[in-house]
């Protein structure tokens, strides 16, 4: 799965979060608006508060006198005839500051020589919709003064906007402060919790499975991510102990097919038969083959904490003039060129067997009368390039030479090699024909980067 299309976890909790508490949310507006519909007289008292409360906001005050402007925002309900909506204000003592009522709606008023009421409310019609009357004081500086209304059939859907104002005040306010702490303190706690989880996820990436103490410290971790780390190094052992029985199968193999090719060998020399000479031939491509997992045994069994500061320009003469009668002989030819360069941090033997499989891949699949250079730098790299025919990469997949038989796992030491000492193997096809094939390392003192 591509990186970018992976989800940080708190993210899909913290989604899931707002998802079921909007559903909750959405599940108790619901509830609300049903159990609210199961009483219009208490939703027609919700009606009467908010009405007188909108009312309200039309007093002022000059000094100790009081007048009253109906608010715009009330002008087509409480300022419109035959709206279905009334009101009068007045002060305790009835003089009256506004009034939108004929004498015909009056009736559903209290009289204005009787001192009022706290709070009253008259339903003229039940249930829905709504039709009440009603009054309530609202203390105004150090004035009462009395706000009545009336309603009839509710046109205006009032009953909409009082539901609206109780699910807004008394249900998605505080639900939403409560989701903001839930939502704060669940993130926190789930970094907190993944915080050893990143921790043994980087300390994974770096592990050898190779080394004895390859393991991710469990230690302090929750138990759940605990069990993922034990199961992790448990699968770190079970791969060591695999990769060792595989290193002494391979080095046993090979050990004990030597002595038997070398006696076949011998017995074969002896006789003088074009049949004879074709199987020394393959013979000879078979104990080349041995020799490559002993080798392939050796690179298994390789310890990093040995490494060493190697020259790139030594080794690359060295194995130059080693190679250099191998090449000769099969009518090849061989050079090097390099300056002193950067040193690699590795195995002197190991780097070596690289750059030899390399001169002798080139040698037997280059084609008759390929010419060979090897050299070192610029930087810490050592390249292999030939004349010869090339190698065809195949789909998706690492380039491997042409070759007419063989059995080519030479270029799989040469990538682990590189690998163990945390380069790279490259291969670039040269014009007009030809191979180049680079060791690339990180010069010894450089960080090697994460991969």
């Amino acid at each position: 799965m591509p990186t970018e299309a992976r989800r940080p976890l708190g993210r899909i909790v913290a989604l899931r979060i707002v998802l079921f508490a909007a559903l909750a949310m959405l599940a108790q507006a619901i509830a609300v608006i049903v159990e609210y519909g199961r009483d219009p007289e208490y939703l027609s008292l919700l009606a009467l508060e908010q009405e007188t409360d909108a009312l309200a906001a039309g007093l002022t005050h000059s000094g100790t006198r009081v007048s009253y402007q109906l608010p715009t925002a009330l002008d087509g309900r409480y300022g419109t005839d035959d709206s279905g909506y009334v009101a009068r204000v007045r002060t305790a003592s009835g003089v009256v500051l506004f009034s939108h009522c004929d004498d015909a709606c009056t009736r559903h008023f209290l009289p204005l020589d009787l001192n009022p009421p706290t709070f009253w409310l008259r339903v003229i019609t039940h249930g829905y919709p709504l039709s009440f009357a009603g009054g309530r004081v609202i203390e105004s500086g150090d004035q009462r003064l009395f706000f009545e209304i009336a309603i009839k059939g509710d046109t205006q859907h009032v009953v909409w906007e009082v539901l609206a104002d109780e699910v807004l005040d008394h249900m998605i306010l505080p639900m939403s402060l409560t989701l903001i702490f839930v939502l704060g303190a669940t993130l926190i706690s789930i970094r907190s919790a993944l915080r050893p989880v990143t921790e043994a996820a980087e300390k994974a990436e770096h592990l050898d499975p190779l080394s004895p103490d390859a393991r991710i410290e469990e230690a302090g971790m929750p138990r759940e991510i605990a069990q993922l780390a034990g199961a992790v190094n448990r699968s770190y052992a079970r791969t060591r102990e695999l990769m060792n029985a595989q290193k002494l199968f391979t080095s046993a193999i090979a050990h004990e097919i030597r002595t038997p090719l070398a006696v076949i060998r011998l017995e074969l020399e002896r006789i003088d038969h074009p049949a004879a000479q074709r199987a020394t031939g393959e013979l000879d491509e078979l104990g080349h083959f041995v020799e490559q997992l002993v080798t392939l045994a050796r690179l298994e069994a390789s310890d990093r904490s040995g490494f060493v500061p190697v020259a790139l320009d030594e080794l690359g003469r060295d194995i130059t003039g080693t190679l250099a009668p191998f090449v000769y002989a099969r009518g090849a030819s061989i050079a090097f060129e390099g300056e002193p360069g950067p040193t690699v941090l590795g195995h002197a033997a190991l780097l070596k067997d690289a750059a030899r499989n390399l001169i002798e891949n080139a040698v037997r699949h280059g084609g008759p009368g390929v010419s060979i250079l090897v050299s070192a730098g610029p930087g810490a790299v050592l390249t292999v390039s030939d004349d010869g025919v090339g190698f065809e990469p195949g789909a998706g997949e690492a380039p491997h030479y042409r070759r007419a038989g063989g059995l080519g796992i030479g270029l799989e030491i040469v990538r682990r090699i590189a690998t163990l000492h945390g380069g790279r193997l490259e291969f670039a096809r040269i014009a007009p024909h030809g191979t180049r094939a680079r060791l690339v390392f990180t010069a010894a003192g450089e960080v090697t980067p994460a991969r």
